[in-house]
């Protein structure tokens, strides 16, 4: 069993068959919905509208085997069709024979960057933005989809809006163009699946209005109900992208930035998904299980996929357990390239735009945005920036705001760590914060400071500071003592500027003594010859033998149990 184990996933080794059933309904309600969505999305990025089933087959598979995430919806999705039109639409205009190649060029690049992204465990990137950047992105990414589709529940023109303000203004702009009976059928499947997902959650909802619009749209054609119409059938065709030098330098940051947006966009919403379902995804294997999809999109005539939104809500809310489920979304598609391409030509845009809208709507966790401002007003702040910021100017650049927002936040923290004035609590023989213990006592002759953070160049002149406004205030102290006992690591640079610390204290009769330094810590600042400059003053174990040494009582007198700080 071992060598079978290393050439196929986990998951499909150990597939449990009750899964199936659920898996099935949500291959099939995905499926429904990426047929009409690959084809628009495709032309969104400058192609024939074939393109995008072409990028929802062999792409999907190949993610659905190597991914981790058991919900992500791997294929076309407008943010990457946007960036695909952008960058070989410089090269190249749409349509001629020259942008095709680019397109696959793209796709390649996107893919080889991704995998080596991947192998080279380059996935912990992620970790440096938080929860509420995601939390954020995806609750604004969720409204603007949502309200993307109200054109076609309600039959209004498309006005060419991709911010949430500007379908806003269209949708508000372009009221009177409502189609009442295009309308009537959105608002009843909006409802309908709502209240059969409440009363019977199991049930495929989707595909039950899926059909019954079909149906309708067939029965009714008279009423002018906008339909998917025909879609184009044949094989995903091999396809070999031409590796032109020039082409490559000029696509590059291109591809960086599809990279970088197309990873956010499918790690955000997989770890989302993740999280409600009770598993973890792997970053690293996302990177490869993406970087190999794309690969497969410039092999298979397809163009750059990542996660997308709202496929991946749907395949959450009808019941995927597995990425099984994707298998079958994807072998669906395929035998509607080969043979049902008529079953789509009656499907209303309404219906579709109902199953995006139910679906994205469970996206927007308010309780999530509740809960930051309540533990935390800075990761609160991070949520409502990202979110506002994607909100009005996009998804792409929202991003990056809540992003470089969150970093700067987190530099701002780094500089100015958290540092306590020390005091000794008599009553339970322990040195705490005399902000939160306000009756610990404090030897007039003695500052002692606790920095709660590893101290680097960012962060000293912050300590320094701290050190001046202290002892402006405490004209009496003879020795500053500092306990280090929350300092985990220190670099070079800190050490030098606590040494001239040190010589500039001297010439105020201030001394300094170290308590609590971690062996690590310990060992920097010996090789840095504190040894031979300072002798016994920085090895002091505790705060009580700091102060013994030079010969100063806990304040309140009696030695006692070695305190805690």
């Amino acid at each position: 069993m071992a060598r079978p184990a290393r050439r196929f996933p986990g998951w499909l080794l150990h597939y449990d068959r009750g899964d199936l059933s659920s898996d099935a309904a949500a291959g099939l309600t995905v499926a429904v919905m990426l047929v009409p969505q690959g084809m628009a999305y495709a032309m969104l990025a400058g192609l024939p509208p074939v393109a995008g089933l072409y990028a929802s087959v062999i792409p999907l598979a190949v993610y659905a085997l190597l991914g981790s995430s058991r919900h992500l919806a791997v294929g076309p999705v407008a943010l990457i069709s946007l960036l695909t039109l952008a960058a070989c639409s410089r090269l190249a205009p749409p349509g001629s024979p020259e942008y095709v190649p680019l397109v696959l060029l793209l796709a390649l690049m996107v893919g080889v960057i991704q995998l080596a992204a991947g192998l080279l465990r380059f996935g912990f990137l992620i970790n440096f933005f938080s929860q509420a950047v995601i939390g954020g992105f995806t609750a604004a990414a969720a409204l603007v989809i949502a309200l993307s589709q109200v054109q076609h529940v309600s039959g209004v023109p498309a006005g060419g809006g991709s911010s949430f303000f500007e379908l806003v203004r269209d949708i508000v702009g372009r009221a009177g163009e409502i189609h009442a009976p295009t309308l009537a059928l959105g608002i009843a499947s909006i409802a309908g699946m709502v209240a059969l997902r409440k009363r019977y959650p199991r049930l495929p909802s989707a595909i039950l209005f899926v059909v019954a619009g079909s149906l309708l749209a067939w029965a009714w054609g008279g009423l002018g109900i906008e339909t998917v119409g025909e879609v184009p059938r044949g094989l995903p065709p091999l396809s070999l992208p031409s590796l032109n030098p020039l082409a490559i330098q000029e696509l590059f940051l291109d591809a960086l930035a599809i990279v970088f947006v197309s990873f956010m966009e499918s790690i955000s919403v997989a770890k989302y998904m993740a999280a409600k379902a009770g598993y973890k995804v792997d970053p690293n294997r996302e990177l490869v299980g993406l970087g190999a999809a794309n690969l497969a999109a410039s092999f298979f005539s397809g163009y750059p996929v990542t996660g997308g939104f709202s496929r991946t809500a749907v395949n959450y809310q009808a019941g995927a357990r597995t990425q099984l489920a994707s298998l079958i979304t994807s072998g669906f598609v395929l035998l509607t390239l080969l043979f049902l391409t008529p079953l789509f030509h009656h499907l209303p845009k309404a219906v579709l735009g109902a199953v995006i809208i139910v679906a994205v709507v469970d996206l927007i966790d308010v309780r999530q945005a509740v809960y930051l401002f309540r533990v935390k007003k800075s990761d609160g702040a991070v949520f409502l920036v990202t979110f506002l910021c994607t909100l009005g100017v996009g998804l792409d650049r929202g991003l990056l705001i809540g992003m470089v927002f969150s970093l700067g936040l987190f530099i701002w923290r780094s500089s100015h760590p958290h540092t306590a004035e020390l005091g000794y609590l008599q009553s339970e023989g322990v040195f705490r914060n005399v902000d939160r213990y306000p009756e610990a006592k404090r030897n007039p002759e003695v500052l002692i400071l606790r920095p709660d953070a590893s101290l680097f160049f960012a962060n000293m002149k912050f300590l320094e500071d701290r050190l001046a406004r202290d002892l402006a205030g405490r004209p009496g102290v003879k020795l500053i003592l500092l306990d280090l006992s929350g300092v985990n690591d220190i670099d070079a640079v800190s050490i030098d500027e606590l040494e001239e610390l040190m010589e500039a204290y001297v010439h105020q009769e201030i001394r300094f003594a170290f308590a609590g330094m971690k062996g690590p810590v310990r060992d920097l600042v010996a090789r840095a010859g504190w040894e031979a400059k300072y002798g016994e003053s920085y090895q002091y174990p505790s705060i009580p033998h700091a102060l013994a040494a030079f010969g100063y009582a806990r304040d309140g007198g009696s030695p006692g149990p070695t305190p805690e700080s």
